[in-house]
Parts: structure tokens; C-alpha cells; sequence
């Protein structure tokens, strides 16, 4: 595909500075996506045009001065925002993440020479079609994640560019080649020098994509900032339940879920404090006793180091933590649940019990259709609206009051209420109700 149709806001800014006399071209990202033929989120320009000569070209746009220490503005254009760089060459990176200077160029072979991957390296105007320097096209036809030059040299001046490799690999289907791979696992301790948010950003779209493969091959990248993922590489559970180590176990289950962030971070740690919690039984069994409690307190641990919002923390803490609980298809049992847990939680605590067993060995895989007709059960109970919660409950703290009851007695009478309720004890009658508590 030579021939792309780009938004016509990134189109104006283009013809804008070709019109006076620069160079310009979307670049990186979004010409690698229109090429795998994925829709691109954001456009980025680069241009021969200097920062004052951007401005001067461009003054009819708004313009942010987000980057103009390293060339780079944000213009609106088309009611999106585009940054625009100048053509550059990076100079040294003492911290591993940005360089200490840049240095202005008119050649657009420099600027495209200090990118990350040859699939990121591209540049297309309408006017020029694709510029592809260093085989970018080919790379990606051949399903080739490749860095440009030296890879430890790529990698020394970004160690954030390690993760973004996993992340292409997974997300896009392809495969690191093998000097670049090589330079991954060589390089992988250069990711202690980088923000733990920034290596959450990376990892949440690696774990989103096709990531099981890529989790088990570079299994030593993730444990510089995951350790405990290293201890369950190769320990053995001992059990008929597993016919895989805690790790591949682990993997399975990623595998086995939908590709919802929170789910798929579940999965990934759901059973990763089992190697801490495991014994041997007289009869040569395996059991990992408290394991799920192990596990909650590592997530914790991990979210906090890599400063996950609270919302992402503590729905997967729940998650984990939940994991092994026993549900069956009885309707008493799943009431509770949703009282307890609220519907959202349960169904995913459905899911995530559905994917532990995927991963379990084929011949005990049976409780998975118990799961799901439990999830029949919940889904059947909330279209009919079924009372499972005090807000369903036909009386309120005010009927309540009004019997006599002051103060935490009426939270009392109420919850009493509920459990006779889903015990099928009594209505969810107004009078039926006010009986049953006089």
C-alpha cells in the first residue's frame, strides 16, 4: 500500500509547511498502523521547518509549545492535536530515557535514523508517498519487530524502547528478530531507570494483546519489575489438578481470558504467590494453603510500585483475592454474592474462575459448566428483579423507625430482613415484611 488518506487535519499541516517551502511527513506510529491496516489514534509530523519557522508557517493554527526544547509542537488542526517535530539527531541519553541535547538537521534520513524499530521509521506525504529508509515495509511483511542499527544502542539510550518491543510483538502479531531479541534480554535491567508509570503504560497494552507467547519468552524482562513472575517459572504444583508448572499455569489462564486489562491482570497474578505458600503432603501432594492471600498482597505491592490508579488496584486486588472462593449454581449462594460483590464483580468472578480452570489439566476442567449456569442463575435472578439487596428490599430504615427501632438496630432489622428473603423465608411484601418483625 503506497497511497494513504490522512485526516485532513493532518493533511492541512503538511501542504501548510510544503507551501513554504519545507519538507513535512506523518511519521512512526500512524504510517506503521495505516500499513497493518489499523485505523491510527494519533498522527505525528516531522518537517525540515525549524521551531520559529513552524510557528511563523502555522500561525493561523493553534499551537502548543509542548516540546520546543526538542523541536516539537502541538498544532491543532482539524479539531485534532498533532505534534509536529523538527528533523533532528539526538544526542547522548545519560539517564536511559531522553536525550541531554538535540541537534537540529535538514536531512530527513537523521531524523528517521535515531528511531526505536525499522516499523516506526517510516515516513508518507501524499506528495512523496512512503519513505522507507531502513526496510520498515519488508519487516513488517515478514511479521518483524527489527531495531534500527545497534540494538544495544537503541536500547541504551530508551530503556522504556525493551517494553515497547514486547508491546508491538503482541499487539501487532509480530515477532522480535533475533539480535534485537538477544538485546532485550540483555539489556532488560535497564528498565529499573524508568518511571514505574511509564512501564505501566507499555505493559497495560502488551498484557491487552496477544500476550501469552510473548509473557513466556521474555519472562525475565517482566520480572525486573514483576520478581515474583521468576519464582513460578519451572515450580512444579504436585497436584492431579495441574499438569503445569505455576507459571505456565499462569499463562494458560492470561490466554484464556478476554482482553480486558483488569482481567488479564487478574490472571497474571492471581496465582503468583503460590511458590511462598506451597507444602508437600505426607501422600506427595501438593497444596498452597493461603496462596490467594500471598497473591493479593504481591498485586498490592506491584500496583503500588508501578502506581496504578486506585480503580485498576483495587478491582484486581478483589479479583485475586476471590479467586479460589467456592460458587455453585445454587441461588441462596448467588444472591449473596451479588449483595456482596454487586452484579459487575461477580460476573467477572465468573470469568476469572471459568480461565483458572482453563488452565488447569484437561480431566478437571468439570466446574467450569457449573460456572456456567451459576452465571445463568445471576443473569435470570436480575431480569426477573429478584431481591438480593437492601435497596430491592420492600421496606426501608424508615418502616423500620417507625416500629421502635433506633440507631444500628434498624441496619440490623434490615439486613435480617434480606437474609430471610433469600433464604425464601418470607416475601418481598411490604406487610409479609413489617410481620416478620413484630
Amino acid at each position: 500500500m503506497n497511497k494513504f488518506i490522512l485526516p485532513h487535519g493532518v493533511e492541512a499541516v503538511i501542504e501548510r509547511l510544503a507551501e513554504c517551502g519545507f519538507e513535512a511527513y506523518a511519521v512512526g506510529g500512524c504510517v506503521r498502523n495505516f500499513m497493518l491496516g489499523i485505523e491510527p489514534k494519533d498522527y505525528d509530523v516531522t518537517t525540515s521547518a525549524k521551531p520559529d519557522e513552524m510557528k511563523q508557517a502555522l500561525n493561523d493554527f493553534r499551537i502548543v509549545e509542548t516540546g520546543i526544547r526538542y523541536g516539537t509542537l502541538t498544532v491543532i488542526s482539524g479539531g485534532m492535536p498533532i505534534e509536529v517535530t523538527t528533523y533532528r539527531v539526538d544526542g547522548n541519553y545519560t539517564d536511559n530515557r531522553r536525550p541531554d541535547n538535540v541537534i537540529f538537521t535538514t536531512k530527513l534520513a537523521e531524523d528517521l535514523r535515531r528511531r526505536d524499530f525499522t516499523v516506526n521509521a517510516m515516513a508518507y506525504s501524499s506528495r512523496t508517498g512512503i519513505i522507507d529508509i531502513f526496510g520498515g515495509r519488508a519487516d513488517l511483511q515478514s511479521g518483524i519487530i527489527r531495531a534500527i542499527g545497534d540494538p544495544d544502542e537503541r536500547f541504551g539510550e530508551d530503556g522504556l524502547r525493551i517494553l515497547r518491543a514486547l508491546r508491538f510483538a503482541s499487539c501487532y502479531g509480530l515477532k522480535i528478530e533475533p539480535k534485537t531479541a538477544e538485546a532485550v534480554h540483555r539489556n532488560r535491567l535497564l528498565l529499573d531507570n524508568i518511571a514505574g508509570e511509564r512501564i505501566a503504560t507499555e505493559f497495560n497494552r502488551l498484557m491487552c494483546g496477544d500476550c501469552e507467547n510473548v509473557l513466556r519468552e521474555y519472562c525475565d524482562v517482566v520480572s525486573v519489575f514483576l520478581p515474583e513472575l521468576a519464582k513460578c517459572k519451572g515450580f512444579e504444583q504436585h497436584t492431579k489438578y495441574h499438569d503445569r508448572d505455576v507459571l505456565e499455569h499462569i499463562l494458560a489462564t492470561v490466554g484464556a481470558i478476554e482482553p480486558k486489562l483488569h482481567l488479564r491482570l487478574t490472571m497474571l497474578l492471581h496465582d503468583i504467590g503460590k511458590p511462598l505458600y506451597f507444602t508437600m503432603g505426607e501422600d506427595g501432594v501438593g497444596h498452597f494453603k493461603g496462596h490467594a492471600k500471598g497473591s493479593t498482597a504481591i498485586a498490592e505491592s506491584f500496583f503500588k510500585r508501578l502506581k496504578y490508579s486506585n480503580a485498576v488496584s483495587e478491582r484486581v486486588t478483589q479479583l485475586v483475592q476471590t479467586h479460589d472462593i467456592p460458587i455453585e449454581n445454587r441461588e441462596t449462594l448467588i444472591k449473596r454474592y451479588l449483595n456482596r460483590y454487586g452484579e459487575e464483580v461477580f460476573f467477572d468472578m465468573i470469568k476469572v474462575h471459568i480461565a483458572d480452570d482453563m488452565g488447569k489439566a484437561p480431566e478437571c476442567r468439570e466446574r467450569i459448566k457449573t460456572y456456567r449456569a451459576a452465571a445463568e442463575t445471576a443473569r435470570r435472578i436480575i431480569a426477573q428483579k429478584e431481591c438480593f439487596s437492601l435497596k430491592q428490599l420492600a421496606v426501608n430504615g424508615s418502616d423500620i423507625k417507625a416500629l421502635g427501632y433506633e440507631g444500628a438496630e434498624i441496619g440490623e432489622k434490615l439486613r435480617e430482613l434480606l437474609e430471610l428473603v433469600i433464604d425464601g423465608k418470607c416475601e418481598n411484601e411490604k406487610n409479609a415484611l413489617i410481620s416478620a418483625v413484630t
